[in-house]
């Protein structure tokens, strides 16, 4: 027991006090616990005095109820669209047995989407447009920061479409989708392509701006040394920029994707893209008395998203940045 003892005793000093442990659980855990009550017993109270042409609005009760009914109708459609394939099968192999030359046929579920379905699609769509905005607009911001001639040719063009809303350009998106991409059996929907094109405009510029400025802003000793070193502009680019100006990238890449998250949700709405927006939309114009509650559903499940992206990014930038500490 001694020599426990007097092997714990050293590790002790590595360990903080156990009233700064206190604090800093206390901050991590109780604090937030508390602001959500707070919340929520707010949002209980408003909620029993606002009477709307759809009835009460919704508390936290109500919501979680209609949460739980949008995963319950999700695993009845899984089960529908597994006992629809299975009935084909069955039909198929019975066809078979009769007739050996016949070509089994299986056609596709036709079935609405459900609510998980559609945060798919949000996803999947949102992702898409970020992942070519970035392919975009991280070389085009390199090399603005690298060449002052491209600075001051491209900086009027960025300051003159960086205040316009993406949601203006969705109509002409739409317009040119709608006459270049022709296909009577298209791969992609037009829809999720006019979604898709808004979240790529709505990233393209706070990337650029970032990544332009993350280059420009590059240490001069840093600089001194690639000349001494005679290194090629690739080298230069990959071993002495690109080191530096990661954490304002990853900044203006964050700035970005909270952006287009914020702004697929009205894109989906105006394009009618099977994803949260039209899910909004649509009970929105359903006019049942749950509608309430389920945009509300819908409501926190895309803070919760876009928490969640937010938080991936930071950990990216972390994992490839040499700036070990950043905002959180």
């Amino acid at each position: 027991m001694a020599a426990i003892v007097s092997f714990i005793r050293p590790l002790g000093g590595l360990l903080p006090p156990r009233s700064s442990r206190f604090a800093r659980l206390f901050q991590a855990v109780a604090l937030p616990l508390a602001g959500l009550g707070v919340f929520l017993l707010l949002w209980s109270f408003a909620a029993g005095r606002i009477d709307t042409s759809l009835g009460q609005f919704p508390d936290p009760s109500m919501v979680w109820e209609q949460a739980v009914n949008l995963y319950d109708e999700h695993r009845a459609s899984r089960e529908k669209e597994a006992g629809f394939y299975a009935r084909q099968e069955q039909r198929n192999a019975a066809r078979l047995k009769v007739d050996p030359d016949y070509e089994p046929r299986i056609r596709p579920y036709t079935g609405p989407p459900t609510f998980l379905d559609q945060i798919v699609t949000s996803l999947l769509t949102v992702l898409s447009g970020f992942l070519v905005a970035t392919l975009l607009a991280v070389p085009w911001g390199i090399a603005i920061g690298l060449s002052k001639t491209l600075h001051q040719a491209f900086n009027p063009l960025i300051q003159l479409f960086k205040p316009v809303s993406p949601l203006a350009w969705l109509p002409l998106v739409t317009m040119v989708v709608s006459a270049v991409y022709v296909s009577d059996d298209p791969t992609v929907p037009k829809s999720f392509l006019n979604s898709m094109i808004t979240v790529t405009l709505c990233c393209l510029w706070p990337t650029v701006i970032n990544t332009a400025m993350g280059v420009s802003s590059v240490n001069p000793d840093l600089v001194n040394v690639s000349r001494v070193l005679r290194l090629s502009t690739l080298d230069h680019v990959t071993k002495i920029v690109l080191p530096s100006a990661v954490p304002v990238i990853f900044t203006g890449l964050r700035i970005s994707l909270g952006i287009a998250w914020m702004v697929l949700i009205a894109a989906e709405m105006l394009a009618q893209n099977p994803g949260l927006g039209k899910f909004v939309w649509d009970e929105f114009q359903n006019g049942s008395s749950n509608s309430l509650s389920r945009i509300m559903v819908a409501v926190i499940a895309i803070g919760l998203i876009g928490l969640g992206l937010d938080r991936i990014m930071l950990t990216l930038q972390r994992f490839v940045s040499w700036e070990k500490e950043q905002e959180r």
